[in-house]
């Protein structure tokens, strides 16, 4: 599916396209843009010989529940079903910019490897090749993605996870030294801002704001 040419008529919404997915972001102030948008999208299907697939098409109005603000959602699309959240290549959130399903979803497919661990256990797998299998098994499936959703996670959600970890080491699946979670991934998240930093042409790179000097004389630190 060619999509090079598929872009935004209005200035202030984003659109992002990986393989055959699209999203439109939208945001409050332009609403009303909507329609046009999803109309453009269509014209832009018939002129490549495509169709959209409005079966396929949510609509998710995110609100940010912590800042307490009463929202007056927007009409329904004709067509366009509205969803409470919105799954993103395997990272589920909610409309209230919540990471709670997707937690639950991970832990619990986490729990069923545990099942296939214990089976390698006792066809006589050392402790140290389950350490190895877990971390190459299940830790990298709980930090697929850790960049994009931590920073939404609750206290609860960091409990769960905590929880699964203690419950893997107490079980002999994981390693008893096994480094928090959270430090885990804060590292993943300062080595790819240095990513970013040090590659003008990282993907993420435009997002960063302009470089600014400092002309204050600080105090050299010891």
């Amino acid at each position: 599916m060619e999509a090079a040419d598929l872009n935004t008529i209005t200035p202030g919404n984003l659109l992002c396209k990986y393989a055959d997915d699209t999203y439109i972001n939208i945001p409050a102030s332009n609403c009303h843009t909507r329609l046009a948008k999803i109309e453009h999208i269509e014209s832009w299907s018939t002129v490549n010989n495509l169709t959209l697939n409005c079966s396929k098409t949510v609509e998710v109005i995110f609100v940010d529940k912590k800042r307490k603000l009463t929202a007056t959602f927007p009409p329904p699309i004709s067509g366009i079903s509205r969803s409470t959240y919105l799954k993103i290549l395997g990272v589920t959130i909610t409309s209230s910019l919540s990471v709670a399903d997707h937690i639950h979803t991970i832990v619990t497919s986490c729990s069923q490897t545990l099942h296939a661990l214990r089976v390698l256990r006792y066809q006589g797998l050392p402790a140290a090749g389950l350490f190895e299998v877990y971390r190459g098994v299940v830790i990298a499936k709980l930090l697929y993605t850790a960049s994009a959703w931590w920073g939404f996670t609750s206290a609860d959600d960091k409990q769960s996870l905590a929880a699964f970890i203690r419950r893997s080491i107490r079980q002999g699946f994981c390693a008893p030294d096994f480094a928090n979670f959270a430090d885990i991934t804060d590292s993943a998240d300062d080595d790819l801002f240095k990513q970013i930093l040090s590659n003008p042409n990282q993907v993420l790179a435009p997002l960063l704001p302009d470089k600014t000097e400092s002309h204050y004389s600080l105090r050299s630190r010891p």
